[in-house]
Order: C-alpha cells, then structure tokens, then sequence
C-alpha cells in the first residue's frame, strides 16, 4: 500500500510517522508512505500557497494552483484509488471506512489548512473527504494521521496479533468489553472470575454482554443501529 499525504505544514507530520506502528509497518515493506510539501509545488514568487477568499471573509484560503500542480504530477505516476480531504464537513471517519480503506493499494490525503482549500480543488480533484469529529483543527495533519494509523494498522502483518485488531471496538458495530490483564488482584479490585474460568463459551459470551451492556449505555446510537441491523 502506498499512502501520499499533501501538507502546507509537513513537520507536523515527522513525529507520528517515525514513532508508531505506521513506522514498523513501513520498516517491513508493508506500506509506503510520502510526505509532500505544497511549497515546492507553488509558482508564486513569494513561495506563497495561499490567499484572502473572495467575500470579504477573515482568514486565508489555500490556493488551487499547487494543490492541482502536485496531484497532477502524483496522478501521472501512478493510479489513485482515493484522492481523501480532510476537511470539517466532510463524512465522519469511522472504523468502517478505515477497513474500506485498507484494502486499497494507493491512496492521496490532501491536508487543510487555515480557512480550507479553493472549493475547485474539492470539485475536481476530491473523491472522498472525511473529519474526525464536529470540532475545528488548525490544520488537517492531525486528521490525516488518524486516517492513516487507523488503516495501516489493519495491513496484515502491520501488528504483531492480527486478531487484536478484529477485537476492537467498532469492528462489529459495538464497544469493545472490558479488558484485563495480570495481577488477578490488585487493590483490593479483582478480575472476574469468569475470564479465568479457561471455558472459552462461557467467556465469549460474557464478552458478548459486557459489550452490548457498554454500547447501550454510552453510544445508544450504535447499540440502536445494531440492534436494527442484526
């Protein structure tokens, strides 16, 4: 898999890139990932990549020109299966799509920036675009690492037990039960007994409570949208 993240701010990207398992997935050639910096795309002579929106509106607004100069450039070396913005108003990101995601073999992210990006690009360029929750950033490089955590991770191979990631919260539409791990004691605060019972039936299906249980109580969107759906 090939990911290429565009950035008017590519630094902020260094540190979750090199630190995670998005690198040691890179380090066994599981995936591809490239940074991209808008400057060295831009044909203004003050190196600028951005400017005052028309209307009157505070703040500025990454121009078309670099944005269309570098997806072209990238577009002419290689098939993209998603071209993804990052964007306030765009779909929710979920586990859902980051399984979509996954199986792809190249993917562009575009990241936002100040007021957003010239609405042209978002028409010609943009196939999918996705936030991460009803909240503003300054920029869209946080969001892209999510994406791009949230999928790699799912790569086969990208994490030592590829079942952990099929356990997690949202994989089947519900939260995750709760988890414990050794002393069996600790302050007085016991592990359930039936999690050292060894009866892998009896186990499965307190899972199974706990984590409608949970969903119910904290997320009665996705405990109604399962139970509709199963």
């Amino acid at each position: 898999m090939r990911i290429d993240i565009i950035s008017a701010v590519p630094g902020l990207l260094t540190g979750p890139l090199e630190n995670s398992i998005v690198q040691r997935a890179k380090e066994k050639g599981l995936v591809e990932i490239f940074v991209h910096d808008l400057r060295d795309y831009t044909e203004d002579k003050h190196n600028k990549i951005d400017d005052y929106p028309y209307g009157g509106e505070p703040g500025m607004v990454l121009t078309p020109q670099p944005i269309f100069s570098c997806i072209d450039h990238l577009t002419s070396e290689r098939k993209y299966d998603e071209i993804i913005f990052t964007a306030p108003d765009g779909e929710v990101f979920n586990q859902e799509e980051a399984n979509k995601l996954s199986l792809l073999e190249n993917v562009i992210i575009l990241c936002g920036h100040y007021k957003g990006i010239d609405q042209r690009v978002r028409d010609a360029l943009i196939t999918k675009e996705y936030t991460i929750g009803d909240y503003v950033l300054s920029g869209g490089e946080l969001p892209a690492m999510v994406i791009t955590d949230a999928l790699v991770r799912l790569i086969p191979n990208a994490i030592g037990d590829a079942g952990s990631a099929l356990s997690d919260s949202f994989q089947d539409g519900l939260l995750e039960a709760p988890v414990y791990t050794r002393p069996a004691e600790f302050k007085g605060m016991n592990v359930p007994e039936i999690l050292r019972s060894g009866d892998h039936k009896k186990i499965e299906a307190w899972k199974n409570e706990q984590s409608l249980a949970k969903t119910k109580e904290r997320r009665k969107d996705l405990y109604e949208k399962f139970k509709k759906d199963y």
